[in-house]
């Protein structure tokens, strides 16, 4: 390992000034400005790190104790040593931290129509997110360069200290202040990312909406959310969906619930009736006789079964319409028809649900 002394051309009781006008010598000599070539930039710039070392003196004074400081006092074997035995080596043993962590994992919404719903959607949804740098490759540093073992900890990523207790010198350790704990500096950080190894960037995300789902549904994408720092793995996304309202037709579980309106005469007489549903048309029989409230049920044409197979049923509740308005003529035949019938005066019968609550336990099979 370089040693900051050797490269000033200093002692180790050199005075600050004795530094200052070390590396001003030096400066001069190896300034790319001065000296171009290759070996000249790379002895400036362990001359400028060395000097920002020992010009510190809290930097200069954790350099020269090293990564472990001593214990003052007298050479005795007690409580101290014991400590350090058996505490400051279980600390060294956890080496210096990674630079690479996992990246965060993302929330994001969709909005998706209910007909999207019925066989599922694929969507291509751009993201504003962190990505790995190109520029480095998620190495942190500038191209053809690589980090330095840190001068202050050793590269151990600690700086252990003795600290006086009533049970004698205690060893503890903290992160070293230099290197934040890495065991490792950059000093030449890679100008795109600034020294993360990742950048902001818009991203698309291909999505699969299966079918089935509905409001509220959450679906896993590992390994899609950002990128991490210094080149770590991608975090993970999760997708939240919300379906949409729709005019017509509405949903319990799988099945599709919607309300048709049926004139009087179609109720009386029967007829048949071709609508168009979210995935196409269907065929409606009104069987003459129909009352209000009766459910007509078209098998599998509902939404398809989010886990396994086969869909749900299009269930259609029937509002028989009363004419409001008549003309003349058509007052006469209902007064005819009504006296062609056997006379059956209004009367209490047993209580029934209104219309809406009566659909609802039908849809419902209640």
């Amino acid at each position: 390992m370089t040693d900051h002394y050797d490269v000033l051309g200093v002692d180790k009781s050199a005075t600050p000034e004795e530094i200052k006008k070390a590396y001003r010598r030096l400066a001069r000599e190896l300034h790319p400005d001065v000296n171009p070539s290759g070996e000249a930039a790379e002895r400036f710039k362990l001359v400028t790190h060395a000097y920002d070392v020992l010009s510190d003196p809290d930097q200069r004074e954790r350099y020269d104790l090293g990564p472990q400081a001593g214990f003052g006092g007298g050479g005795g074997f007690g409580f101290g040593d014991i400590f350090e035995t058996f505490f400051g080596a279980a600390q060294n043993s956890r080496g210096p931290r990674s630079r690479r962590e996992r990246g965060q994992d993302s929330l994001l919404r969709l909005e998706i129509a209910l007909d999207e719903v019925v066989f599922g959607v694929h969507r291509d949804l751009e993201v504003d997110t962190a990505i790995t740098c190109e520029t480095c490759a998620g190495s942190c540093c500038a191209p053809g360069t690589s980090p330095i073992t840190c001068d202050i900890c050793r590269g151990t990523g600690q700086i252990q200290r003795a600290v006086r207790s009533l049970l004698g010198n205690v060893m503890t350790s903290s992160p070293c202040g230099t290197c934040r704990g890495y065991g490792t500096v950059i000093p030449n950080p890679c100008p795109t990312c600034a020294g993360q190894g990742r950048v902001r960037a818009k991203r698309t995300l291909s999505l699969d909406i299966p079918a089935g789902v509905e409001t509220g549904t959450r679906l896993h994408l590992p390994g899609q959310g950002e990128a991490g720092p210094a080149g770590g793995p991608n975090g993970d996304v999760y997708l939240e969906v919300k379906v949409k309202h729709h005019d017509v037709f509405s949903r319990n579980g799988d099945d599709l619930l919607a309300t048709l309106e049926v004139q009087m005469t179609d109720a009386v007489l029967g007829t048949q009736v071709s609508l168009a549903s979210l995935d196409g048309d269907v065929t409606i029989e009104i069987k003459p006789g129909t009352q209000s409230a009766d459910v007509v049920t078209i098998k599998d044409r509902g939404i398809t079964h989010l886990r396994g197979q086969g869909r749900g049923d299009l269930k259609v509740g029937i509002q028989v319409v009363t004419p409001v308005r008549l003309n003349s003529k058509e007052q006469k035949l209902m007064q005819e028809f009504a006296a062609s019938r056997r006379p059956v005066p209004p009367e209490f019968a047993t209580f029934q649900q209104g219309l809406f609550a009566k659909l609802r336990d039908r849809f419902l099979g209640v």
